[in-house]
């Protein structure tokens, strides 16, 4: 059994500083959007070249010491100049890891957004808690926004696992060219593949960067894998869907598809 409640190896967060102790999830999960700036709009700001390594962080604990280093204020809303900067990842992983943090029952997904650009699935994580025995999706890099009616619970189809997104494209219920990565040649069947395994992973509370890569995953994303490793990803959705803990154990255990030790961490 994996146990969502407690922090795996990115998602420690050590000693927080919080100006108070919420208990509702979303309550929780509020001020991260506002911990975590995106590349683009750091380099509006002018922030310093050398910040731009934040990005690269996977852990929890170190983005939070990060945020103290920059802001020695309570977890609250530093300005933008101090905040950490990041991916949509990261704020994923943060939510989850306070979630956690909170003995909630948290986990991140990687997948596909369908609310930032009229029919594309773009490259995204959130996060999802456990209510009352049902996974309930927020996204914490928009609560607060405009960009969805309802981020701290979106609706079926409003996010899609990388898992999910692959069987419906198997089943031709979505066109793989319109999933991928925004203002990138990302598009198509191997970046659906390619989130398959990284939420397989996230499963199991190893929660990667975007853009790391193991196994076959830099041979799909090349082209250079047929039939066979469609089959596994196959194997990847359907165990995803079923959400049976020891089955996605398992099948993270096997080859092509556990992360090599030097890159978790």
């Amino acid at each position: 059994m994996i146990d969502y409640a407690v922090p795996g190896s990115l998602t420690r967060v050590g000693a927080v500083v919080w100006s108070a102790v919420p208990k509702d999830p979303v309550a929780v999960c509020w001020p991260v959007h506002e911990l975590v700036i995106q590349p683009g709009e750091a380099r509006t700001l002018g922030l310093a070249e050398e910040r731009f390594a934040e990005n690269q962080v996977r852990p929890a604990g170190r983005l939070l010491e990060t945020l103290a280093a920059l802001d020695s204020a309570p977890v609250d809303v530093p300005p933008a100049e101090r905040r950490v900067i990041g991916t949509c990842r990261h704020f994923a992983v943060l939510a989850c890891a306070l979630l956690r943090d909170r003995g909630i029952a948290a986990r991140v997904r990687c997948g596909f957004a369908t609310y930032f650009q009229p029919g594309q699935g773009l490259d995204h994580w959130v996060v999802e808690y456990d209510r009352d025995g049902r996974w309930v999706r927020l996204d914490p890099e928009v609560l607060g926004g405009s960009v969805v009616d309802s981020p701290e619970q979106l609706r079926p189809g409003q996010f899609l696992s990388g898992g999910e997104a692959w069987i419906a494209y198997r089943q031709e219920r979505i066109d793989a060219s319109t999933f991928g990565v925004y203002d990138t040649d990302n598009w198509g069947p191997a970046e659906i593949r390619g989130n398959a395994v990284k939420d397989l992973a996230a499963l199991n509370k190893v929660e990667m960067l975007p853009w790391d890569e193991w196994g076959r995953m830099t041979a799909s994303y090349g082209g250079r894998t047929g039939p066979e490793y469609d089959q596994l990803i196959d194997t990847v959705a359907a165990v995803c869907a079923a959400d049976d803990t020891t089955a996605i154990a398992a099948l993270y255990a096997s080859e092509d598809l556990a992360v090599p030790a030097e890159l978790g961490r």
